[in-house]
C-alpha cells in the first residue's frame, strides 16, 4: 500500500485525483492540470513535495565528509546557502542527485540538509554510512518529520512576502527563516520548473494552516502539472532520467553540479578525464515529438544505427509532445532528425536544446 502524504486529506477536501510515487500517494491533479500549468505561468501554484527525501548531515566533520563525497563545492559554501552536487561511485556512475543546504553553525558542529528524489533517502544514508570511518558525523531521515511545499510563478515571492510579513529575495539555492503564528519555517529558493520556485518546510502539526494560507492565493496543482513543466525546463529526475548506470558530465547539470576546483572527491578521476577530452559520448538533451509522447526506454535511432534512449515524456499544451532522451555524440545538434522506436515503429523526433 503506497504511504499517504500528511495532507492526504486536506488535499482529498481541495479535489485532488492521486496517483502512486515512489511509493506515496500523492495529488495527480486538482481537477485540470492544464489549467494548474497555466496559473503556474501567470501567477502561482501550491504543489506538496512533502515526499522528497529530506536528510540532515550534522557534526564536527559534516562539512568536509560531504566535500569528500560529492561533486560540488561544500566547503564553500557560506552558511544558509546551497549547491547542487552528484553523490558518485569511483567511476563516476551516479548514486544520487542532491541539493545541498549549508545551515548556520553551532558553536563548531556544522549541520547540512540535503534534498533528493522520492524514495532515494535511505539509499543515500547507505551510502554515506558506507564511507564514514572515524568523522563526527551523524545522520538523520527527516523525510517524515517536516512538511515540503513547493510554490511556483511569477506571483510566488510577493505572496510569500505578504505571509510571512517581510521581502523574500533570495537567489537560487539561498535559504531563510521565517515565522508564522509561532512556527518556525524554512524558505528555499529552488527553481526546478523554470518558474520562481521556493521551497517551504516546517513542522507537521502546523502544515494544514500554512496549506490554507497559502492557498488563498495559490491554486493547489498536483504531479501531472510537475512533471509537465519540469521536462519543459529541462530539469532531471533520479529514477526517471538519472540512474546508477548515468556517468555524471552526461546529465548536462555540469555548470550547476560539479566543481572543477574543489580538489578530490569521489568519482574526481574520471569526471576530469571526461572534462579533458572535452566530450562525453552521451548527453541529456531534449526532443520534440511530431506524433506523440513515447514511452520511457523507447529508443533513438539515425541512419539505421541506434543512437539514444527516450527517459521522460510528456504531452506539453504549449510545447506538444517533448521528451528528455539521452543522445549520442554526433547527433546531438539542435534540429537534427531522428527517428524513435514504439510499438514495433520508427516515428520522427527532433533534437532540441534545454530548456526547451
Amino acid at each position: 500500500m503506497p504511504e499517504q502524504l500528511p495532507l492526504h486529506e486536506a488535499a482529498a477536501k481541495a479535489g485532488a485525483t492521486f496517483t502512486e510515487d515512489a511509493g506515496f500517494l500523492v495529488p495527480a491533479h486538482f481537477g485540470d492540470s492544464d489549467t494548474e500549468m497555466a496559473q503556474a505561468r501567470s501567477g502561482a501554484v501550491l504543489f506538496d513535495l512533502s515526499h522528497r527525501g529530506k536528510l540532515e548531515v550534522a557534526g564536527n566533520d559534516a562539512v568536509k565528509f560531504l566535500h569528500n563525497l560529492s561533486s560540488n563545492d561544500v566547503k564553500g559554501l557560506a552558511p544558509d546557502t546551497g549547491c547542487e552536487a552528484f553523490f558518485c561511485t569511483a567511476t563516476a556512475k551516479v548514486i544520487a542527485h542532491a541539493l545541498l543546504y549549508r545551515c548556520p553553525p553551532e558553536g563548531k558542529r556544522e549541520k547540512l540538509a540535503l534534498d533528493v528524489a522520492p524514495g532515494l533517502s535511505a539509499k543515500v544514508m547507505k551510502h554515506l554510512d558506507r564511507h564514514l570511518i572515524s568523522e563526527d558525523v551523524e545522520f538523520a531521515d527527516r523525510t517524515r518529520d517536516l512538511v515540503q511545499f513547493h510554490l511556483a510563478g511569477p506571483a510566488a515571492p510577493a505572496l510569500l512576502g505578504r505571509l510571512f510579513g517581510s521581502e523574500v529575495a533570495l537567489s537560487p539555492l539561498q535559504q531563510q527563516h521565517a515565522s508564522l503564528g509561532g512556527a518556525d519555517w524554512v524558505v528555499r529558493r529552488h527553481d526546478p520548473l523554470g518558474l520562481p520556485g521556493f521551497d517551504v518546510l516546517g513542522p507537521l502539526d502546523r502544515a494544514e494552516e500554512l496549506w490554507l494560507r497559502l492557498r488563498e492565493e495559490a491554486r493547489p496543482a498536483g504531479r501531472q502539472a510537475y512533471e509537465v513543466l519540469r521536462i519543459e525546463a529541462g530539469t532531471p529526475l533520479y529514477g526517471a532520467d538519472v540512474d546508477e548506470t548515468t556517468f555524471a558530465p552526461e546529465v548536462a547539470r555540469t555548470r550547476q553540479a560539479i566543481s572543477y576546483g574543489k580538489g578530490c572527491y569521489l568519482g574526481q578521476e574520471p569526471i576530469v578525464m571526461a572534462r579533458d577530452r572535452g566530450q562525453v559520448n552521451r548527453a541529456l538533451l531534449g526532443l520534440k515529438l511530431p506524433d506523440g509522447p513515447v514511452p520511457a526506454g523507447a529508443l533513438l535511432f539515425r541512419d539505421g544505427k541506434e543512437v539514444g534512449r527516450v527517459t521522460s515524456s510528456v504531452l506539453s499544451p504549449r510545447l506538444g509532445a517533448i521528451a528528455l532522451a539521452y543522445v549520442r555524440r554526433g547527433s546531438q545538434a539542435a534540429g537534427t532528425v531522428l527517428e524513435v522506436e514504439t510499438a514495433g515503429q520508427r516515428k520522427t523526433a527532433v533534437v532540441a536544446a534545454l530548456p526547451f
